[in-house]
């Protein structure tokens, strides 16, 4: 059964709209590096100013690696070398200001990386949570227990990372570019003896990536699996030891073990390689400018100075870069990549203000409509989806996919399926809550982005499965979504409390003039009696009622849906019980990957999921008001 969902007063519907970013897991293989790489420009494009500033001091910063070569040459060449050692030191002195430059540069860029790993972490932290939350809200079952390795390790993991990364990639950007221009200026000669073996060196290292990456993705996956295993067991040891499931216990926290231990190993494996890509890039060359400096400088293709000059390059600039290449790239990258690449599957990349706060963009509109465009006015309350999809995260599967459904006004309408399928989330598509990822839903003939908020607000009405009662009177709970507030007729509220099964409630708490101080005191089944009383006494001509029955007994629950079925407007209830199937003049199965609809008995004939789900119950066809589990 889905899990509970949030609610407050201060929407038409009395549920919240919960932002965008939901995590629905997608534990497949496959390969996640380009929504990670997606994820990260869309973390780091909001802070475009600190990334340009830390850019900026860089370049100041690399005037030493930028130098260094070409300013040994010339102290040898034309300083110690011809006898003038004053002059030599002069040109080391040079090379000792131009490093003191850099100390400041360095110290100056600093505060702009710092601001961008923060904030970064900030908004990871807040779309996580975010999206977590939100699952729980809309109905997901089971309980994400991932995401507490998502929320910990990964998104800490990718604030160190980011941080790193910034610092390394800005270092191995410049002292490359920088030695590779010095060297050139230098002597293109040695740059051409350079520039073969680290030409290999990185085409081995690219072919090294795509195993790093696939080994990377494993690992984190096979992490989040044993979270998922070992955490109800760990919480359930009692019961464990109770029922004698200790090995059963233990043979599946054994396989999960053995999985991840598989997984270190294997990336640890593939990281040998990057040794290999060292020597090649860096050993190489400085072999290869010893090997022929002598018959070079004899030629006189070479001055002494120059080969210092080029070893200094090769030994400074390209090797530290390359091996800050292999060694961050290597590791903290493919980590990076990786992580980011689960995120993105598990939470829709935050827009982000300039301040560093995130904030829910706007959805675009299907086929170019605004939501301010004119539209002609409605026509009626008839519901129409059209080829509607929606997934919680670019990467995730669709919970709804490309859903054709016209529900016409006054019909009732069941939506039955297994728990987490997406039924809640159809509800929330429905009325508005959620946007969808692609499709759109109209009502009256107008798409819902169209339709103004207070007119949708008043004649679309979706009870959720925890419903939400406020301190204050019992009047004004009930009233709260009547066009007269609290103003509204005693006698339209009585009515409304009476239709649903709430009378007996509301005279238990002293009438409707009685004070509700802790909403708390009542029971779930009470608050939804309330809520569904407050719903009854709304105008609203479609009414979703989203397992908002479910803390009722079968008897209670009969008279509530039939008292929505007789009421005028539309009802569509998210099913609890097969019994509300039966009731329904129309149902909707939701399988996943398919929508069917038909009668209760079409579809008993037509899927043998439906046929199943119903074999889970037990149906009183004489009383016709009671469903209960199977035993």
């Amino acid at each position: 059964m889905p899990g509970p969902s949030l609610t407050s007063p201060k929407s038409g519907y009395g549920a919240v709209p919960t932002p965008a970013g939901l995590a629905e897991t997608s534990m497949d293989d496959g390969p996640s590096a380009p929504g990670g790489l997606r994820l990260l420009l869309a973390l780091l494009r909001p802070r475009r100013r600190a990334l340009v500033a830390a850019a900026g001091w860089s370049l100041v910063e690399a005037l030493p690696t930028l130098s260094s070569g070409l300013i040994l040459a010339a102290a040898t060449d034309r300083g110690f070398l011809t006898g003038r050692p004053g002059v030599g030191l002069a040109w080391l002195g040079v090379l000792v200001v131009a490093m003191f430059v850099e100390a400041v540069a360095t110290r100056m860029m600093f505060p702009h990386l710092a601001t961008v790993a923060e904030s970064l972490r900030d908004d990871l932290v807040r779309a996580v949570v975010t999206a977590t939350v939100t699952r729980a809200a809309g109905g997901a079952d089971p309980p994400d227990t991932a995401a507490v390795t998502r929320l910990t390790d990964q998104v800490e993991t990718l604030r160190n990372l980011v941080s790193a990364l910034l610092r390394s990639a800005r270092e191995l950007g410049i002292s490359l570019i920088a030695a590779l221009a010095g060297l050139l200026l230098l002597s293109p000669l040695a740059a051409a003896i350079v520039a073969g073996p680290v030409f290999i060196a990185l085409v081995v290292f690219v072919r090294l990536l795509r195993v790093l990456l696939a080994r990377q993705r494993a690992l984190i996956l096979a992490n989040e699996t044993l979270t998922v295993q070992a955490t109800p067991i760990v919480a359930g040891l009692r019961d464990i030891a109770a029922c004698g499931a200790r090995e059963q216990a233990y043979a599946t926290v054994h396989t999960a073990v053995t999985a991840q231990a598989a997984a270190t190993r294997a990336l640890a494996w593939a990281g040998e390689g990057r040794r290999l890509v060292i020597t090649i890039g860096t050993h190489l060359p400085l072999l290869g400018l010893l090997i022929f400096a002598r018959p070079l400088i004899q030629n006189g293709h070479l001055s002494a100075g120059e080969v210092i000059g080029a070893v200094t390059y090769t030994a400074t600039g390209l090797g530290p870069a390359l091996r800050t290449l292999v060694g961050t790239v290597g590791t903290w990258g493919v980590t990076l990549i990786i992580t980011l690449g689960r995120l993105a599957e598990t939470i829709t990349p935050p827009s982000t203000t300039t301040s560093g706060s995130t904030a829910v963009a706007p959805a675009s509109l299907p086929g170019g409509a605004s939501a301010t465009s004119p539209e002609t006015a409605a026509v009626g309350h008839q519901l129409e989806a059209q080829r509607l999809s929606f997934a919680y995260a670019p990467q995730a599967t669709p919970v709804v996919h490309e859903l054709d459904l016209v529900i016409p006004e006054g019909e009732h309408l069941a939506v039955i399926g297994p728990s987490g399928i997406g039924k809640s989330t159809l509800a929330m598509l429905l009325t508005g809550l959620r946007r969808p990822g692609s499709g759109r839903v109209r009502l009256g003939g107008l798409p819902l982005e169209a339709t103004p908020e207070h007119h949708l607000r008043s004649v679309m009405a979706l009870v959720p499965q925890e419903a939400y009662v406020f301190a204050g009177t019992v009047g004004e709970n009930l009233a709260y979504l009547h066009p007269a507030g609290t103003h509204a007729p005693e006698s339209r509220l009585q009515e409304a409390a009476d239709a649903v099964g709430a009378r007996d409630l509301v005279e238990r708490l002293g009438g409707l003039d009685a004070t509700i101080e802790e909403p708390s005191a009542l029971s779930a089944g009470e608050r939804q009696l309330i809520a569904l009383a407050r719903v009854y006494a709304s105008p609203a001509r479609v009414v979703i009622l989203d397992e908002a029955t479910c803390h009722l007994d079968p008897a209670a629950e009969l008279r509530a849906e039939t008292a929505f079925a007789a009421r005028a407007g539309t009802l569509i209830v998210i099913a609890h019980r097969i019994s509300s199937a039966i009731r329904a003049q129309r149902v909707l199965l939701m399988d996943g990957a398919t929508a069917l609809t038909g009668t209760h008995s079409q579809l008993l004939t037509r899927s043998a999921l439906y046929a199943d789900l119903v074999g889970h119950w037990r149906y009183d066809a004489p009383s016709g008001n009671t469903a209960s589990p199977a035993r």
